[in-house]
């Protein structure tokens, strides 16, 4: 139900006792198959490299703002940049079973004041993809953010042409909210961003599903899935 003031003009609902969410902090979130840590070229530059270089093409890279790296020494060079940042705050997604790094996410757009915060840079190389290890690190980013740092929105942002991100976004349980004409451009071409989010309100029952369907009782033997995961 809608309130209205004085003047009888809606007006949006009051948000009693709001104090401003945190700042990304964490080093480590561990989870069951991976942990996300803080990024360090030193331990994970390496590693993400020759994750990267084993895919036969470059699309992976297409609709992001940098890469491909075509050394070592021009990836370290961008992760040594990337780690310096606090915003956007760089992740590696780690495998617990072979300690290797496989891909990075971050938190980027930090609003903790409006509690507003959104998930981007998302490169995870072949190896991660369509893996449980991939759907986890997205959930233990999410549980970062609204059970840890207390925020209302977590965003999702890409290129509109980019149909893998959208599926994925789709996929994980957030909501399109419509498309950003002519947002950005990148690489020399037009970026119209398609714009994806969901609330602190749509988090207990998707962590519920994210829960469920990570258990390892969902999987057979080569790691294939009993149930799909239902965010929605």
């Amino acid at each position: 139900m809608t309130s209205a003031n004085e003047y009888g003009q809606p007006i949006g609902d009051p948000v009693p006792g709001w104090e401003p969410a945190g700042l990304p902090d964490a080093e480590t979130i561990p989870g069951r198959y991976c942990t996300l840590e803080l990024f360090d070229p030193d331990r994970h530059a390496d590693s993400l490299y020759a994750a990267y270089a084993d895919a036969s093409d470059a699309r992976d890279w297409t609709y992001l703002p940098s890469g491909p790296f075509p050394t070592p020494g021009s990836y370290r060079n961008w992760a040594i940049a990337a780690a310096k940042s606090d915003d956007p705050r760089h992740y590696a997604v780690v495998d617990n079973a072979t300690g290797r790094a496989l891909g990075t996410l971050s938190l980027m757009r930090h609003n903790p004041a409006n509690g507003v915060i959104e998930v981007g840079y998302v490169v995870f190389s072949r190896a991660l993809q369509r893996t449980p290890i991939s759907t986890e690190a997205q959930f233990l980013l999410m549980g970062h953010v609204f059970d840890d740092l207390g925020y209302r929105r977590y965003e999702w942002k890409c290129d509109s042409l980019n149909a893998p991100s959208r599926k994925a976004a789709e996929r994980l349980g957030f909501t399109y909210e419509g498309t950003f004409r002519q947002a950005v451009i990148y690489k020399g071409r037009n970026r119209d961003t398609a714009w994806f989010a969901l609330t602190d309100h749509d988090w207990p029952p998707m962590r519920d599903a994210f829960e469920k369907w990570l258990d390892p009782a969902n999987f057979d033997t080569d790691g294939r899935q009993g149930v799909p995961l239902r965010t929605r």
